[in-house]
């Protein structure tokens, strides 16, 4: 029977292959990056194939280490889920988390219970922004951004694929309102994101027309409500559509959903003292929820 691999080298590249970027994944883990290269280099020799290729500034896992990569993660999760149902967790951890205020409202709040069930020794502590620019990075653990990935002077990683579609106000009954129903009602602008109805139309082909009335808001979350009470028509992420009416806004989605090159980010937290494995544990659940 073969040797198992020495599971701090497992660890290690687990955190390289998230992070793509052994500095990122050797401040984690609290580790110097030369240790955590020599980890990565150990487990490929005993394994006898690469797991990385390496280029200058550039980390991208060979097809054999997302395979490994995958296994290896969700091994690492089962043991931690057994060791805290088994012995429980004589440590509570707390973690800032920061996200958009729509991505916190209209789609984490409501998966939280579902985390803390999974890790009931780690405290989340959520709090929302409106605009990621105006915000510090100093004091939060875990960030959550949304936008094209423009944030050069951070190292941030992809998490989603994004698509949005039209929401209207729910009819009596059930009943979905018809694309024509749009060229009657208000169209609803949310600020930083009104380009979408442009692109919505173009990709549609629903023909834009005058409208008598317009609202412009601040956040999906107000254009959600005002669709709710009958204000017209919104052009939202999918996902936060989807969760509005999973919790009982009335409102439906009309036609189909459009692909957009924004998505969701991690962003490294900058100074964080937080345990790296609760860290560890929460990022890789964002991931899973956000897949």
């Amino acid at each position: 029977m073969p040797q198992s691999p020495n599971p701090i080298w497992l660890r290690s590249f687990e955190c390289a292959a998230r992070h793509l970027s052994f500095t990122a994944a050797a401040a984690e883990l609290g580790i110097t990056q030369s240790a955590l290269s020599l980890h990565v280099r150990s487990l490929e020799a005993q394994l006898g194939c690469p797991l990385f290729y390496r280029a200058a500034r550039n980390l991208t896992l060979t097809e054999v280490g997302q395979a490994y990569a995958f296994s290896v993660r969700q091994a690492l999760r089962d043991i931690d889920l057994s060791t805290i149902s088994l012995f429980g967790s004589n440590q509570k951890h707390e973690l800032v988390v920061r996200a958009p205020i729509s991505t916190a409202t209209l789609f984490l709040a409501h998966r939280l219970p579902e985390f803390l069930r999974i890790h009931p020794d780690i405290t989340i502590k959520l709090v929302s922004n409106i605009w990621a620019e105006s915000a510090g990075r100093e004091n939060v653990d875990v960030e959550l951004r949304m936008g094209s990935g423009e944030w050069t002077d951070i190292p941030a990683r992809k998490i989603s694929t994004e698509r949005i579609v039209r929401i209207a106000p729910k009819i009596s009954g059930g009943k979905a309102p018809s694309t024509e129903d749009l060229q009657q009602q208000p169209l609803i602008h949310i600020l930083g994101f009104q380009q979408m109805w442009e692109r919505y139309f173009s990709t549609t082909g629903v023909q834009q027309t005058q409208h008598a009335s317009t609202f412009v808001v601040d956040t999906t979350i107000a254009a959600v409500d005002i669709v709710a009470a009958g204000g017209g028509n919104a052009i939202i992420v999918e996902r936060f559509a989807k969760t509005a009416i999973e919790t009982g806004r009335k409102v439906a989605i009309v036609g189909e959903a459009v692909p957009i090159e924004q998505s969701h980010y991690l962003i490294a937290g900058q100074n964080s003292k937080a345990d790296a494995v609760a860290k560890q544990r929460f990022e890789a659940w964002l991931e899973d929820i956000f897949r």
